[in-house]
């Protein structure tokens, strides 16, 4: 099968995890690493001992010598959008960093772009890759009946430095893409409406609001509720979050790093109805993050079906963030509007 030849844009720390996971790709080449900064994507071809890989701080001159097959987005969000529109106008399909853009507008001139060109964008919710947030998937769906409530908790201190300490809204912006958007993959339910409260403890070492609670009005009357901060330290949990449902006849939980729990109800008697805890097992051979993304993507360019992520399905996951961050200005309830 011939290798499909791509062209990587940003070179920073997450440019370089991308960097490593095409080189493991068996199905993928890439041909060209783009840095606006003078000498960083050829120092970082250095450091990695990558073969074939030409060094560029031009997008248009990469684009044009390489001739990729695909692109690949690392920049920071700010460029998303001239980056994107660049390869798509080129006829390149696109494989991008969350979130989409950073702003709606922009994120709505690049799905038009994508329908223009006629080239998949897909923007990269690596942490829709993991085993046990799919099982975590199938305990809702099998066990806990109508889901009704949908509750996720994250909180962590990390000290990134660089630009998400200068962000206005680190944790909405940056961060809480992947938990929204994990709502919806875990819920199947799209949202409506939001009330957002963000605020920043005296401790934060965040210029922005670095906290935040939001609770979500989905479709089919599904409440959501995500509860954050980027500035707490001790007591963390997992990346992925900690969750619980509750449906009609059930609940579920998943701590974000063992196996999912289901708790079923088995009667209808008594004043707690009596339940029964079901553990459900995670595959272990599922690609995770954004080796899941890139292998998504890929299958998609050789005629698979339509990927997680495609900009017109992930753009719903931006209006949540956006939605909420305008909720917490205002202080009012804010429709989700795409």
């Amino acid at each position: 099968m011939k290798r499909l030849k791509t062209l990587l844009v940003g070179a920073g720390g997450m440019g370089r995890a991308w960097a490593k996971t095409l080189r493991d790709y068996e199905e993928v080449e890439t041909v060209g690493w783009v840095d606006i900064r003078a000498g960083a994507a050829g120092e970082a071809i250095e450091k990695l001992q990558l073969k074939g890989v030409k060094p560029f701080d031009d997008l248009a001159k990469a684009l044009a010598e390489t001739r990729p097959d695909f692109l690949v987005d690392v920049t920071i969000p700010e460029a998303h959008r001239d980056v994107t529109l660049a390869a798509l106008r080129a006829g390149v399909p696109v494989l991008g960093e969350k979130p989409m853009a950073d702003s709606m507008a922009a994120a709505r001139e690049m799905v038009g772009a994508s329908e223009r060109a006629g080239k998949l964008y897909m923007v990269s919710q690596s942490r829709r890759y993991d085993g046990k947030l799919l099982a975590f998937c199938d305990a809702v769906r099998k066990y806990i009946g109508e889901i009704g409530i949908l509750c996720s908790d994250f909180f962590l201190g990390p000290h990134f430095g660089g630009f998400r300490e200068q962000m206005a809204s680190p944790l909405l912006l940056d961060m809480a893409i992947h938990t929204f958007d994990n709502a919806r993959q875990i819920s199947g339910r799209d949202p409506v409406a939001v009330y957002c409260r963000e605020f920043n403890p005296a401790w934060s070492w965040f210029k922005g609001n670095a906290s935040a609670t939001a609770l979500f009005e989905m479709t089919g009357g599904l409440q959501y509720i995500y509860n954050g901060s980027w500035c707490a330290q001790g007591m963390n949990t997992s990346w992925q979050s900690q969750w619980r449902a509750f449906g009609s006849s059930g609940a579920a939980s998943w701590d974000g790093e063992t196996d999912p729990i289901a708790d079923q109800v088995r009667g209808s008697e008594g004043f707690l109805p009596a339940t029964e805890k079901i553990v459900v097992n995670a595959d272990p051979n599922v690609p995770a993050g954004i080796a899941g993304s890139v292998r998504e993507f890929v299958q998609s360019l050789r005629g698979g079906r339509t990927p997680q992520g495609e900009c017109h399905d992930n753009i719903k996951s931006l209006a949540m963030v956006f939605a909420a961050i305008e909720s917490a200005k205002t202080g009012q309830r804010v429709m989700v509007e795409c």
